[in-house]
This record gives C-alpha cells, sequence and structure tokens, in this order.
C-alpha cells in the first residue's frame, strides 16, 4: 500500500530596509545604538514616524549619553538610500520633530536592580515572547520567511554595489515565497511574488529577468523548477515609494522581523528598545534555546515561550512545543531548558552581551532583513548543544 503524503502551502513575506515601517525600526534602533554607545545603562523606548520629508521621534529615553538625534536619524536614512529629493523623502530634505522625555519612575523602579519591590532587575514589562527554530534550513529557520528575506537583501545589495547598472531601484520593496511542503518538509517554491520602487524609466521586463536571476541564487536549485508562478510589480509601476507613498511606524513589521507567521508571536515589537524590555531581550532568548535544541538534534523544529511579570525577575512560566519531534517529551525538554538556562533578565542580558552591540553587530542591523537567521547576531550562536545533551540524557528511555 502507498503512503499517503500531507501536503501544504505556507506562505511569508519580508519587505526591504526601504520600507517605511523599516525605515522607521531602523532609525529607532540607530538612537538605541548611540545611547549604548555612551551609556550602557541607558533606557530606551523609542518611537519613529515617517511621512512625506518628515520624521517624528518619540518615546522614553533616559540616558547619560549625549546625542543629536536628528543626526542620526537622517544619518540612518541616508545609509539606507533616501537621498534623491525628487522621490519625496531625502535625508537632505527631511525635517525632524523630537519628542522625548524621561522613562517612568515607576517602570524604572522595577527593572532597577535593588530599586524595585523585589529587589534585583524585574521584566520591564508583563507578556508572553516567543522563540523558533526548524531544520529545514542551514540557518534552522523557516523556509518561507528565509528565503523571502533572501530575495529583498540581495535586491539591495545589488543596489548599492552597484548603483550605476542598477540605477533604476529605489530602497523600497516586498517579497513573498509560498512554498509546498510536503509531510512537514518544504520540497518546491510555488509562487514568488516581489514588488519593487523604480525609476519611471525602468522597463518591467528588466526587473522580471532581474527577479529570476536573484531568486536562482538565493533559493536552492532542488526547491525551484519551470513551474513557479512569478508576479513582479504586479499592479505594473511602483514609482511613489517609501515615507512619501505610506506613513511608516516603528514596529509595523512584526511578522517579519520573526518567523514569517511560522509559531507563535506574543504580540510586541523589537526595535527602539532597549534589552531590560522583555519584548525584546527575552524573544531573543528563546530564539536561542530553540535554536540550540535543534541544532543538538532533541528536536526538528521547537517553539519556546516565556511569561513574565512587570518588576518579576523570574518568568512566571515557560512552555516547550516540538510538534512531536522530539527525542523526549515536551514536559521533561522544559526541565532540561530550566536546568541548562537562566532566564532573568539580568542573565539574559548578561547571556547574550545585549548591552554591548558593537562587536560585528549592532542593533539597527537588526532592524532589515529579520532579526533571527543572520550569524552575525549572538542569539544565533549554538553553543550550548553539549550542555543539552547531557542534560536531554537523564530523560531518555
Amino acid at each position: 500500500m502507498s503512503k499517503i503524503h500531507v501536503e501544504h502551502v505556507f506562505t511569508s513575506e519580508s519587505v526591504s530596509e526601504g520600507h517605511p515601517d523599516k525605515v522607521c525600526d531602523q532609525i529607532s534602533d540607530a538612537i538605541l545604538d548611540a545611547c549604548l554607545s555612551q551609556d550602557p545603562e541607558s533606557r530606551v523606548a523609542c518611537e519613529t514616524l515617517t511621512t512625506t520629508n518628515l520624521v517624528v521621534i518619540s518615546g522614553e529615553i533616559t540616558t547619560k549619553a549625549k546625542v543629536n538625534w536628528q543626526d542620526v536619524a537622517l544619518n540612518a536614512i541616508r545609509k539606507i538610500g533616501y537621498n534623491d529629493p525628487s522621490v519625496g523623502f531625502s535625508a537632505d530634505d527631511a525635517k525632524v520633530m523630537i519628542c522625548v522625555h524621561r522613562q517612568s519612575p515607576d517602570i524604572s523602579q522595577g527593572v532597577t536592580e535593588g530599586a524595585g519591590r523585589f529587589k534585583e532587575q524585574g521584566a520591564g514589562d508583563q507578556g508572553m515572547m516567543f522563540g523558533y527554530a526548524s531544520n529545514e534550513t542551514p540557518a534552522l529557520m523557516p523556509a518561507t520567511i528565509y528565503y523571502a528575506h533572501k530575495i529583498v537583501e540581495e535586491l539591495a545589495r545589488l543596489r548599492h554595489e552597484d548603483p550605476v547598472r542598477y540605477r533604476y531601484l529605489r530602497p523600497d520593496s516586498k517579497s513573498q515565497v509560498s512554498i509546498r511542503y510536503r509531510d512537514g518538509k518544504p520540497v518546491a517554491v510555488e509562487t514568488v511574488v516581489v514588488s519593487h520602487q523604480h525609476t519611471p524609466d525602468m522597463p518591467i521586463e528588466w526587473l522580471e529577468a532581474l527577479v529570476r536571476d536573484v531568486v536562482k541564487k538565493v533559493i536552492p536549485a532542488e526547491l525551484l523548477s519551470d513551474k513557479i508562478v512569478y508576479y513582479v510589480n504586479p499592479t505594473g509601476r511602483f514609482e511613489v515609494g517609501g515615507p512619501h507613498g505610506d506613513t511608516g511606524l516603528t514596529g509595523r513589521k512584526i511578522i517579519v522581523d520573526t518567523y514569517g507567521g511560522v509559531g507563535s508571536h506574543g504580540g510586541g515589537a523589537f526595535s527602539g528598545k532597549d534589552p531590560s524590555k522583555v519584548d525584546r531581550s527575552a524573544a531573543y532568548m528563546c530564539r536561542y534555546i530553540a535554536k540550540n535544541i535543534v541544532a543538538a538534534k532533541l528536536a526538528e523544529k521547537c517553539e519556546v515561550q516565556v511569561a513574565y511579570a512587570i518588576g518579576v525577575a523570574d518568568p512566571l512560566s515557560i512552555n516547550v512545543d516540538t510538534y512531536g519531534t522530539g527525542v523526549i517529551n515536551d514536559r521533561d525538554l522544559e526541565q532540561v531548558i530550566r536546568k541548562v538556562f537562566c532566564l532573568k533578565p539580568a542573565s539574559i542580558v548578561k547571556e547574550l552581551g545585549l548591552k554591548y552591540p558593537g562587536s560585528g553587530w549592532c542593533y539597527q542591523d537588526t532592524a532589515a532583513y529579520g532579526h533571527f537567521g543572520r550569524p552575525q547576531f549572538p542569539w544565533e550562536r549554538v553553543d550550548r548543544v553539549g550542555e543539552l545533551q547531557e542534560a536531554a540524557a537523564a530523560y531518555r528511555k
């Protein structure tokens, strides 16, 4: 009797560094980097809004750092490539409005060691955070989001490194990848969608050919076929883009930032938040744990959830789900996690070096093309494999 295969198609999207929401994320994280570089104890919750030649920076920032907020914002815009006044948003013409005040003392006492009710550094807010890993790509990321990122990232690289040849390309773009899975494994790309901002004189045929070349470069050949359906600038024109085409806001691309809709999401955004905010630091730690579990071959895929109360150091709960792929049961794996990892906020920050970006990574780098799946970030290390395997051995039958 032949085996009956279970198939489904899953889709994820990515957006480029020039997408209006990603412009905001990068400005917010550039401000965080600037604060931490001078004062690692900075408390930053920075939100940015962008529209036609306007940047509004708001939020709560308590720091000893001396930062020119306007210069940081305009430098981030310039780095992305918005340097042409004719597109309606550029580093040379944009006005910057600053609306920043200090962190609430009620929050501060809960996240400052020795100041709060429980005397140790607690979580900066309540909430639940998730981390995920899967063995379906070399980066242990879901294939759909991983390759969606690769497409827009490669197009941006070409635009930056060869601006004469690729002068048609402007910074704003989006991608979407649909992949057919068989028995839980990716087997074929079915559809690729790319919308890319361009100059008025760009022939659509040129972009279509470029996208096909990029797809062949960044997606493994075994997932490709002549049957892939491509939609490249499906409206026919994408000349008006970036913050001139759509208002941007920090924290509005949380699924793009994480796992492309695979697994769960606690709802908290990352960019513009210092590591005392568990929305960010605990999500990074959960990815670190899940990735090491999969790298240790304790599961083919793994989701880790933690939950916190504001001002309380220990997590309220830890949950692990290996979707039936674990070599030990999930409750036992939870105990393994508790044995190997400390999930108090201060320990997470120290373990991952989150107060001291700069040795090969910065927060601004996280704000486009995904916070996960790129090796320069410390939460992408797979250095706890041996400890996990040793701790799990006690639960094997």
